[in-house]
This record gives C-alpha cells, structure tokens and sequence, in this order.
C-alpha cells in the first residue's frame, strides 16, 4: 500500500455513519474508495452533486461524470444533481459534517494555505475557502514532507486559505490532531517512528500518552 492508499484509508476510518462529507481534489477522491460497504456516509462534491461514489473500473469511465478535479466518478443509487448555487448552499448553511483536502502547509495553530503559491498561475482558491469555514469537521490528508521539507510548519509562509479551521492532520506517517494546546501526535503511520515524525515536522509536537499505530493494512 503507497503512501496515498495509506493516508485515504486512515481518512475513512475517521468517518460516522450518516455523514455527509466533503472530499477535495486530488488524494481526498480516494477516500470514497475505502469506506466499508456498511456505513452510510454520503459524498458531496462541489461542482454539483451528492452521492459521490467510488472511482469507476478502467475503460467504464463516463468522462459526463466527474469530480470537482475533473476525474471520472459514480454515483450511488439515490444520488442527485444540482447547480452550484445549491451546492454552495449546503456547504455554507453548516451541512457538511466533514471536508477532506490536500494542502501545501499547515500549522500549529491549524492555519490552512492550499491556493497559491507566489509567482505561479493558478486558477483560483475554487471552494476550499467556503468548505474549511462550512464543514463541522476539516481533515487535511497530505504527504508529510515535499522534497524533503516539511509541510506541517509552526507558522505557514505561503498565503492562507484559512485561519485557525484544520482539526486533523493525516499523512502516511502519523495522525495529529490540532488543539488548543498545540499539535498532538495521536497516530503512528505504518512505518513511521516518533523520531520520524519529529525529524519530519517544523511544528512541535505534544506526544500523545495513548500513542498508537494505524490500524491499515495491505
């Protein structure tokens, strides 16, 4: 199981039974891939519909029907369609229980930056800036470091999606969960030794007294 598998399936197992959920682009879409067969948790996406289901078999994709990133998609039974304004609608009004998405840094105050980096084109900050506002709970699934540096910092540098929203950090090697109090490590990924963690995060880090290891396997 790659880093990615691991982090999505960590992710899922974070989730409630009748929740509706948020998944952003990229990594998160994978999430909708490793919630059990028996729990109802229903997916929104933000371009337009709820009952998002798993990424379609290879050669059975409806390029009609897509994610928020563009990639093909399903829909379970009961799904629906609808505009944007609706879609916002439920976002904004507090009906989304939790949003799942990437980030480029995060930090110890659970500052959020996911939009832009400087002096590069990109398309605009699309809903993050809604959903980690609107959703109950905000869960960042994220690679721990990007070419080796650190991407879970004390203060983040690059421009913010939003201030102080992040509740959950899962990377492929550790659970942190943001507090009051700081950043606590509650998870071990797979492989990962606290040393690991430590060595790998600007951010310091208060270490769990019930510490545990990922409950994933291949």
């Amino acid at each position: 199981m790659d880093a990615r598998q691991v982090i999505a399936k960590r992710v899922a197992q974070l989730l409630k039974d009748g929740d509706v959920v948020n998944l952003g682009i990229g990594l998160p879409t994978l999430v909708a891939n490793y919630v059990p067969e028996d729990m109802d948790v229903t997916f929104q996406s933000e371009n337009g519909f709820l009952g998002l289901g798993a990424a379609p078999a290879e050669g059975e994709e409806d390029w009609e029907l897509v994610n928020a990133g563009g990639m093909p998609s399903s829909i379970v039974p009961g799904g629906m369609f609808f505009d944007s304004l609706t879609s916002f609608g439920i976002i904004r009004g507090g009906h989304v229980d939790a949003t799942v998405l990437g980030a480029m840094e995060v930090d110890e105050k659970g500052n959020l930056a996911n939009w832009k980096i400087p002096g590069k084109m990109v398309p605009g900050m699309g809903g993050a800036m809604d959903l980690v506002v609107g959703a109950k709970t905000v869960v960042v699934a994220m690679v721990h470091t990007q070419k080796g540096n650190p991407k879970i910092l004390k203060k983040c540098k690059l421009p913010l999606t939003a201030k102080e929203e992040v509740d959950i950090i899962v990377t492929e090697m550790a659970l942190i969960r943001v507090t009051k109090d700081g950043l606590v490590l509650e998870e071990l990924g797979p492989e990962a030794t606290v040393e690991d963690v430590v060595a790998a995060t600007e951010a310091e880090l208060i270490i769990s007294p019930d510490l545990k290891r990922f409950g994933v396997e291949d």
